[in-house]
């Protein structure tokens, strides 16, 4: 019996590259979706997965792009898949009020082409959108479930939200198996580097280690739902495993502050947050989401879905993660130097 297909846009990214290990531990044969550039951006998955050029590989990637709907109906008739995570976009909230065309073609309109594609080629597959908390945006009504009004209140906010309503106006309009998971925050050790998160995290490393003076944030009083990546991708596989297309929220129930996230980082490790942590003006949004914290009781009575991972073990896995990758960069330095010098 042939395995399942999945093809999974944004599979460099944090969540992809969590989702590709899991599906490829279920047996699935799993393709990804890779954007042209000038750089190889494959870190995440080339640690995961290093006999990834293996003829035996069930992991493959191919060159296509969101913005560009020609090569996603190619991908789709190549492929073939059984089940489509589409992932990809311009996520970075912040840098989306500095380039709000770009993120509104990619995350926006690019959940647009990769549907219409799937509905052009006829290929039966189930299709999961990630969509965002940050669609709640000027929020209505504490914690944030399925049917709260949604207002966002950023360029990134508002495609999540276009590219939202376009997944349900296909399954409504052309039966397809299509599916939203409103995720809240989730973080990891494979979380990019200018995520408030991982920036803090990362900067505790190398505060510890004298590289660094000075950690520069924005809002630190705003407060999200923090989960944990891997947890959350599981998440994604079981709502296409469900009998019946629907949206879910995916998110802890717990609300903890930017400041809460800095604290237990900084004293994790001993040290005072104050000394090292200021405010630039450069980081705040011109519209701010103050408050995002999710009520995940749907998902649970549907498919059992509940965090295991609490907002300090996250913290403090991050920072282990961080100073051991540090660690290992300094000593992989110096063993180069010693080498040299020999």
């Amino acid at each position: 019996m042939a395995p399942r297909k999945a093809l999974i846009t944004g599979i460099t990214g944090q969540d992809g590259s969590y989702l590709a290990e899991l599906l490829l531990s279920k047996g699935y044969e799993v393709h990804g979706l890779k954007r042209r550039s000038s750089s190889l951006n494959t870190c995440r998955i080339d640690a995961i997965f290093p006999d990834l050029h293996d003829r035996d590989a069930r992991l493959f990637l191919h060159f296509a792009d969101l913005s560009d709907s020609t090569s996603l109906l190619k991908l789709l008739l190549r492929v073939q898949p059984d089940e489509i995570y589409h992932l990809g976009a311009q996520s970075h909230v912040r840098v989306s009020f500095d380039i709000p065309e770009y993120t509104g073609d990619i995350t926006a309109l690019g959940t647009t082409r990769l549907l219409e594609a799937l509905r052009e080629t006829a290929i039966p597959a189930k299709f999961y959108n990630a969509a965002s908390s940050e669609m709640f945006g000027n929020v209505a009504e504490v914690p944030q479930r399925e049917t709260t009004p949604l207002c966002p209140r950023s360029p990134y906010g508002c495609s999540k939200l276009y590219s939202y309503w376009t997944t349900v106006n296909y399954r409504d309009g052309y039966g397809l198996f299509a599916c939203n998971g409103i995720l809240f925050n989730h973080e990891s050790p494979r979380r990019g580097e200018t995520f408030v998160s991982r920036k803090i995290t990362r900067a505790v490393a190398r505060i510890l280690n004298g590289l660094q003076d000075k950690l520069y944030l924005g809002n630190l009083a705003a407060r999200r739902d923090w989960g944990y990546a891997p947890e959350y991708v599981e998440a994604m596989w079981q709502i296409l495993q469900q009998p019946e297309p629907d949206d879910y929220v995916i998110a802890t129930g717990e609300c903890h502050s930017v400041r809460e996230f800095v604290e237990e980082a900084f004293s994790y490790v001993g040290l005072d947050w104050n000394k090292y942590v200021l405010v630039d003006p450069r980081y705040l949004r011109p519209t701010e989401v103050d408050r995002l914290v999710g009520d995940a009781s749907k998902a649970f009575h549907k498919f059992g879905w509940e965090p295991k991972v609490k907002f300090r073990e996250l913290v403090r896995l991050m920072v282990d993660a961080d100073i051991q990758l540090l660690n290992d960069k300094l000593s992989g330095d110096f063993e180069r130097q010693v080498v040299t010098r020999d």
